[in-house]
């Protein structure tokens, strides 16, 4: 009988994290479009588009999406093939995808910000 506590305990350290990847995955799967969101379509490396709605930020008309929640294949993926679509109640057009450390290494580009957020990437139009 002593090895029901020892089992309740390993039941619930398997548990949780399935729960927290069911959680997470339908949250990125359901997440609800606002005015605070944008849809962005990314490749990847078999050539099937994917479609995820991302928090939109904004900072000196530049655009932003949070890579600060997993799961985030989008993100690889849009590092892999920066050409990216961006659908919006704002707007829809073609941008590149470019990581904020690339943009502050590259910072005297036009349309780069050196003050981009850490936790967040930069799309530059296309």
């Amino acid at each position: 009988m002593r090895n029901k506590p020892a089992k309740a305990i390993v039941i619930a350290l398997l548990s949780y994290p399935l729960l927290v990847l069911l959680f997470e995955s339908s949250l990125g799967y359901f997440q609800p479009e606002t005015a605070s969101t944008l849809q962005i379509t990314t490749v990847d490396s078999d050539g099937s588009l994917n479609r995820r709605v991302l928090a939109r930020l904004e900072s000196d008309s530049q655009l932003y999406v949070a890579a600060n929640h997993w799961p985030r294949a989008w993100y690889t993926e849009a590092l892999a093939n920066p050409a990216v679509q961006v659908v919006s109640n704002i707007e829809q057009g073609n941008y590149v995808a470019v990581s904020v450390s690339a943009a502050r290494s590259v910072a005297s580009r036009p349309g780069l910000s050196s003050l981009a957020p850490t936790c967040a990437d930069l799309l530059t139009c296309a």
